[in-house]
């Protein structure tokens, strides 16, 4: 897709989501024949989390070097149920940023995809991870570069509960032979 449309559907799904307030709700519409399993394995996430992140200062590097740090998050159902969205401020250790995810599945396929957008480059959106959920764990592949080289970007969502979520990201520089995990999160609800 365009990165230009992508950032006019993501800017219109920024600016409607205050009219879906009530979008528990709202449940999504099954298709006929087909497992719908992976559209509803995101809506435990709905609402608001405090996360608990971990990431390698350098990644792809050697680096053994781990920071921690706080964030926030506000997680939202878009599309009928199809998509969510959600909004994360980091505190990192050298200064706070903002974030955007947003993911669209695909009921032909069983796949979602997951794209994300930095507020430190508001112009750019990062390629997007595509997957799918198999027995409560979902696994999203993506080929993109890192220092101008190619790399495989793996996203791992599990241990996803009502009160609790495990998210984590890890780069292959060799097709997916060998993983680095670079970065892993936990979710904790608030309220």
């Amino acid at each position: 897709m365009n990165r230009s449309i992508a950032l006019g559907l993501l800017a219109a799904l920024l600016l409607a989501a205050p009219a879906w307030a009530d979008q528990d709700n709202i449940k999504p519409k099954a298709a006929a024949k087909q497992d719908l399993s992976g559209l509803t394995a995101f809506d435990l996430r709905v609402g608001k989390w405090k996360a608990t992140h971990r990431r390698l200062k350098e990644r792809l590097v050697g680096d053994t070097r781990w920071e921690t740090f706080t964030g926030e998050q506000v997680w939202w159902k878009t599309m009928n149920g199809q998509g969510n969205a959600d909004d994360n401020l980091l505190r990192l250790p050298d200064g706070d940023y903002w974030g955007l995810t947003t993911r669209a599945y695909d009921p032909a396929t069983g796949e979602w995809a997951i794209w994300w957008l930095d507020a430190r480059k508001p112009g750019v959106m990062d390629t997007p991870v595509k997957g799918r959920f198999v027995n409560g764990v979902g696994t999203f592949y993506a080929d993109d570069t890192l220092r101008g080289k190619p790399i495989k970007v793996r996203f791992t969502w599990s241990n996803i509960t009502a009160t609790g979520a495990h998210w984590e990201q890890a780069f292959s520089p060799d097709g997916g032979r060998t993983w680095e995990v670079n970065w892993y999160t936990d979710f904790e609800k608030i309220g």
